[in-house]
């Protein structure tokens, strides 16, 4: 019985986390999309940051999954 309420546990912890770096994906682009509306002449530069930002979000997934079995 609590093998199987720790398996519950890190399926919970990675879907939370999954579900969290899903959600700063999504405000990293929208903000960059409104960004790049204000000064399209900075598009370039806000690309870099918003795809640095969505790999920041991104690892967040990958430490709930792997940190938490």
């Amino acid at each position: 019985m609590i093998h199987i309420l720790a398996e519950m546990t890190g399926s919970i912890q990675g879907g939370l986390g999954c579900l969290g770096a899903a959600i700063g994906v999504g405000f990293v682009g929208t903000k960059a999309a409104e960004a790049v509306g204000r000064n399209p002449a900075a598009f370039g530069k806000i690309l870099v940051i918003g795809i640095l930002g969505m790999a920041f979000a991104e690892a967040v997934a990958f430490y709930s999954l792997f940190l938490g079995k």
